[in-house]
């Protein structure tokens, strides 16, 4: 029940010990559902601690570690894969990234691993033998997208040469944002109020439309024509300096070879994630945060997500 609440529930390990102890003991929280009812004695209370919890999770994950080979054998896969990194501070001040592999159409994660760095071409390595050694035929993939990790790309190069690295289409735009705020605010040099807010907003409508043409172009002859539509803007030219140097690896997905393959890191892939993790400092070392991963891979492998219909804010 308690790993249960960690996985499922998504809290962290001291609140899981916190309610299971109430449960048993009838005792604290109980007693806030039932306000009529005793305190339990000494002798009644239940002691359970975050720390056992910890350590039942660490044996869970021995386990998953163990079942590691074979665990996802014959499952088949698209050929379209997504990788990311998620950091975590364990105790001590120490820093690890939990490495992700996941793919694009059915959303199936191959056992995770615990790295140091993201620039480690070892790093990457680890995590494609351990997805082989799991079950994933490594001559299946024809396409990968991530958000640039250094050490990938010489990975894919060693492994899997036949492999196309598409880059993540976000953190283009994130990497252009510093330019794109620094060219805008040139259009407004000299201006105060509201000339220089309504210059600002022109300018940059301009600068991301003719970005959003080069990145979301649906062949590679209208990204360049849009490219050199960005560079003859006054204020374009570095933007598009900035943009050409990554133009081919950000358009992998028009390609017939990689049709299906996703312009975006998996990031949302990490989104429960982070709230069990209590950004790993639950873990203290790398290796338990990494069995912990592998526990929750299977936890999310394995259970049913849940249809939702939502209204859109806008």
């Amino acid at each position: 029940c308690a790993i249960d609440l960690w996985q499922h529930g998504g809290i962290s390990l001291r609140r899981g010990a916190e309610f299971v102890r109430s449960i048993i003991g009838r005792q604290e929280r109980w007693l806030l559902w039932h306000v009529l009812s005793r305190a339990p004695l000494e002798e009644e209370r239940c002691h359970l601690a975050g720390s056992t919890v910890q350590r039942w999770l660490d044996g869970a994950g021995r386990e998953a570690k163990r079942t590691v080979p074979g665990q996802l054998e014959g499952i088949g896969t698209s050929g379209r894969v997504g990788t990311d990194g998620l950091w975590a501070r364990l105790r001590g001040g120490a820093q690890a990234v939990v490495l992700a592999l996941v793919d694009n159409a059915t959303g199936l994660l191959w056992p995770p691993v615990v790295a140091a760095e993201e620039k480690s071409e070892q790093s990457w390595r680890r995590l494609f033998e351990r997805a082989k050694m799991a079950g994933l035929v490594l001559d299946d993939l024809r396409g990968v997208v991530s958000d640039g990790a250094t050490g990938l790309a010489g990975c894919l190069q060693a492994m899997v040469k036949w492999v196309n690295h598409q880059r993540c289409v976000f953190h283009l735009w994130r990497n252009l944002s510093v330019e794109l705020a620094k060219q805008v605010g040139k259009a407004t040099t000299g201006l105060v109020g509201a000339a220089a807010q309504a210059v600002r907003r022109r300018v940059q409508r301009e600068l991301v439309g003719l970005i959003r043409g080069v990145l979301d172009a649906n062949s590679q002859g209208e990204a360049q024509l849009a490219l050199a539509k960005l560079q003859t803007h006054q204020l374009g030219a570095e933007l598009a300096r900035l943009l050409e140097s990554h133009l081919e690896a950000a358009l992998v997905h028009l390609n017939a070879y990689n049709h299906g393959l996703m312009r975006v890191g998996p990031e949302w892939l990490w989104r429960d994630f982070r709230l069990r993790l209590s950004r790993g400092r639950n873990h203290a070392t790398d290796a338990r945060l990494e069995r912990a991963a592998l526990v929750w891979a299977i936890y999310r492998n394995f259970t049913p997500a849940q249809w939702r219909s939502e209204r859109k804010r806008h």
